[in-house]
């Protein structure tokens, strides 16, 4: 088996020493491949080290400058790391260079929805959740959007699909109350910040939502 392989089978495993191990020899034995600098990358940014991380995908772009995995991998870092503006930048990289995958998408939403531009990010989720029907964090953030563009009913969809996949999303729960609440069915929008309390009982914002219905009830 070929060590990039064994080194993948052994952060399946958990044993993140032996696969940097095994990503090291090889890269000595094949210096110039630039999908070992992204999967090393990926274990380094998995470990908390995203300065060395960086210095991998840099250098697999360096050697290929179409390995969209590394624009990747750095809009992720730039992500974490709360420069939603650069990240932006390399998940665009990415989707340019011909990584398709749904997780580019999402992240793209993500950046935009960060950068407080709901109305832009509503594509890429469409898209996220276009490619993987059963993603559940894909809907709630596409539901988000769509409230926030006004597109209540649309909304309340997404969080409801939410909940088929994720029964236990508290905050899928909450927003759909707020979405219950804002079309005056106050008996509805009670029920789901209960359910979003039985969740998550410290859940502040239903909190704050069952009090101020009860109050107006």
């Amino acid at each position: 088996m070929h060590k990039n392989q064994l080194a993948l089978e052994a952060i399946k495993e958990g044993k993140w020493e032996e696969a940097a191990k095994y990503f090291a020899e090889a890269l000595e034995e094949n210096p110039n491949d630039p999908v070992l600098y992204v999967n090393f990358g990926n274990l380094l940014a998995s470990s908390g080290d995203a300065e060395r991380a960086l210095k991998f995908y840099e250098k697999a772009i360096e050697i290929d400058k179409g390995t969209a995995t590394a624009y990747y991998g750095i809009g992720t870092v730039h992500y974490n790391a709360g420069d939603y503006h650069k990240a932006k930048t390399f998940f665009d990289q990415a989707e340019k260079y011909g990584l398709a995958h749904k997780d580019v998408y999402f992240m793209l939403g993500m950046s935009l929805y960060q950068l407080e531009q709901p109305r832009l990010a509503l594509p890429y989720f469409l898209r996220a959740v276009e490619l993987d029907e059963q993603d559940a964090s894909a809907h709630f953030q596409y539901g988000l959007c769509l409230a926030q563009a006004g597109h209540i009913q649309e909304a309340k969809k997404e969080f409801e699909k939410t909940i088929d996949l994720d029964q236990h999303h508290a905050d899928a729960y909450y927003n759909l109350g707020v979405a219950y609440a804002f079309e005056e069915n106050r008996e509805e929008a009670l029920k789901m910040f209960d359910m979003a309390l039985s969740i998550q009982p410290d859940h502040l914002l239903a909190g704050n939502g069952k009090r101020l219905l009860e109050e107006m009830i």
